[in-house]
């Protein structure tokens, strides 16, 4: 089986664009990733894109040219743009393909995620008592976390510090100021113990990715990240997930956890391989738990570290460099592929101002209802 690359990389900067649509956006960014491999649409061979909120992201193609090109609409929560890449991967890692494309984007309303509970196999109650609406459930899962674990409410807000810290410094985030420690901690409260800054906000943006097999990429005299391995699981019983009706006696592990295992053990790696980290932080508290649950330490050490600077560009293990879900906002299609994306320039020594000095392997994990992680990891 042959080895897979990232020979292009492209993004359209998240946020809010009220003179575009979310087609838009992804059309944007598959130019741009185009141009960054220097290769034509029609070298295309097959491409996967996933989209939430705005249409299908097969809807490209009358934009990019009816070739005939296979294209597979992915959609799964969250982690599209991780499942996307997965897809893409194989494609390739079979021999069926050489050469590809995968797309993400969205255009989210503003406001909070609020999901219909009979869409997820839940009662209308369950709605009703608003676990539905992932504010509430992130806080009370958190809230749990750090009383298990004895970690303070102050480094949710030193998470949400560095996040903006590094937004400030990344041309496609959202956020693009630095937010003070203080002010993180007194904002408006939105589901004790989670201020408002400390969540990322439904959002825009487009991101895109071309995939070629070791073969094709020095045919083409192209060069790129070697995807060393991808990996997607769901939840076993006892997970405590996103739209978990209830908390089980016995505890199972984590998807994060599962898919973090396969991951890196398909590539042959283990955490203290990782030079830069990308993991999900739709609200600060997921960024706690999400980086014990990919090994990067145990249950309980998170806030020893964050208070070093381990988790700072500089630091020992440096996370979400771009600044994540926080800075950047989460259009639910793109948002996986902004992470892998944001690895690629680091990667090749682009990420100009956050760079990780000496980044050879990058990982990134996103995670999505209603319980499933993706898990990237990449070679420069």
């Amino acid at each position: 089986m042959t080895d897979v690359h990232i020979v292009g990389a492209g993004i359209h900067p998240f946020g809010r664009h009220d003179d575009k649509s979310g087609l838009d956006q992804g059309v944007f960014a598959v130019h741009e990733a185009l141009a960054d491999a220097g290769i034509a649409w029609s070298d295309i061979q097959f491409a996967f894109g996933g989209s939430s909120a705005a249409g299908n992201a097969d809807a490209v193609l009358p934009r990019l040219g009816l070739t005939g090109v296979q294209f597979i609409n992915v959609a799964n929560g969250c982690a599209t743009g991780g499942s996307a890449i997965l897809s893409g991967y194989w494609a390739i890692k079979s021999g069926e393909f050489d050469l590809g494309l995968v797309v993400g984007f969205d255009k989210h309303p503003r406001g909070a995620f609020n999901a219909d509970p009979e869409e997820w196999g839940l009662p209308a109650w369950y709605g009703e008592a608003g676990m539905m609406l992932t504010t509430q459930f992130f806080a009370m899962k958190i809230q749990r976390y750090m009383g298990l674990h004895g970690i303070g409410v102050e480094t949710l807000g030193l998470i949400a510090e560095k996040a903006f810290q590094n937004g400030a410094k990344t041309p496609h985030a959202w956020r693009r100021e630095p937010v003070g420690l203080n002010t993180i901690m007194n904002s408006d409260m939105v589901s004790d113990p989670l201020t408002k800054f400390m969540f990322c906000a439904p959002a825009e943006g487009g991101a895109a990715l071309i995939l070629a097999s070791d073969r094709k990429m020095r045919e083409l005299g192209l060069a790129g990240p070697k995807i060393r391995s991808a990996a997607v699981r769901t939840r076993v019983n006892g997970s405590f997930e996103v739209f978990s009706p209830s908390l089980e006696i016995e505890r199972g592990p984590s998807p994060t956890e599962i898919a973090s295992k396969a991951a890196y053990e398909l590539a042959g790696l283990g955490p203290t391989d990782i030079d830069v980290i990308q993991i999900q932080d739709t609200e600060s508290g997921a960024e706690i738990m999400h980086m014990a649950e990919n090994g990067f330490c145990a249950h309980g050490e998170q806030e020893k570290l964050i208070r070093d600077g381990a988790t700072r560009i500089g630091g020992a293990m440096p996370i979400n460099t771009d600044g994540g879900c926080l800075a950047c906002g989460e259009p639910v299609g793109a948002s996986g592929l902004r992470q892998v994306y944001e690895n690629v320039q680091q990667l090749r020594g682009r990420a100009d101002g956050r760079g990780v000095e000496g980044a050879r392997i990058g990982y990134s994990q996103v995670y999505g209802a209603p319980g499933l992680s993706a898990v990237a990891i990449l070679e420069a």
